[in-house]
């Protein structure tokens, strides 16, 4: 297993851009399908109820909201980092919150505008990266992204500008283990379950590396949380960090 010190990174000038041209193309080019449960993002279609439910929890357990409501979020403002077609921007509009999407590639925002104009749904979507960003927002998330940016130290820094006071910030990434080469590069490009190319292990961020970076912001890292993978019960929340992993901070 790579250390951080053998993982090369070029940083990024003080503003510039976090978006990898060649990672927004290939996201971009999955666009049309986006919303298809059995297509190229059949696997974030899986993953969706146990992000949901990990993102309630902490949504619940930081604002002191009862489990029984339901719009949680509502009179708060949530930004989507990676936002792909939308699938996690809906459901929370859907919990309350006025919710803006930014995304790399354009053809997924098309793909998101398109399709939540047909779920009734009002979502702010901007295409470009999260340095652009001028808003605070009470509930950032950005789930599956940071191992496809240019300079992950830079792209945290970048993430918790937009947090507001009192803000919520969780990420979800692949760990870099054995376990997760061998589960989303071996078994899942190699089978096509996810389309080839989408990954590569050495930009995988480790619990201990992202923590790292989250605190080098002055923000507080409140929660771990693992995603973990059997075929009886699919994708599910776990204390087993080896695969995927959830890291909840907020500031002060």
């Amino acid at each position: 297993m790579a250390s951080a010190s053998e993982r090369v990174t070029t940083p990024s000038p003080t503003g510039a851009s976090s978006i990898d041209a060649k990672e927004a193309a290939h996201f971009g080019a999955m666009a049309a399908d986006w919303w298809d449960p059995k297509g190229s993002s059949a696997m974030l279609h899986r993953l969706n109820p146990p992000r949901l439910a990990y993102i309630r929890e902490q949504i619940d357990a930081h604002w002191h909201i009862e489990s029984s409501s339901f719009t949680p979020l509502a009179g708060k403002r949530a930004l989507d980092v990676g936002c792909g077609a939308g699938l996690l921007c809906e459901p929370l509009a859907r919990l309350g919150a006025t919710v803006t999407g930014i995304d790399a590639a354009p053809e997924n925002i098309a793909a998101a505008k398109a399709h939540a104009s047909t779920s009734g749904l009002i979502i702010d979507y901007r295409a470009g990266s999260v340095e652009t960003v001028p808003d605070r927002f009470d509930l950032v998330t950005c789930l599956e992204v940071i191992e496809h940016v240019v300079d992950a130290p830079a792209f945290v820094r970048a993430l918790a500008k937009t947090l507001a006071e009192d803000g919520l910030l969780i990420l979800s990434t692949p760990n870099r283990t054995p376990k997760s080469r061998l589960a989303l590069i071996t078994l899942a490009e190699g089978t096509g379950h996810i389309p080839r190319g989408t990954h590569d292990w050495h930009k995988f961020v480790t619990p201990e590396e992202l923590t790292a970076m989250v605190e080098d912001t002055g923000l507080s890292a409140t929660d771990r949380r693992g995603l973990a993978f059997s075929p009886g019960r699919g994708f599910h929340l776990s204390e087993d960090v080896g695969l995927d992993y959830f890291l909840t901070a907020r500031r002060g």
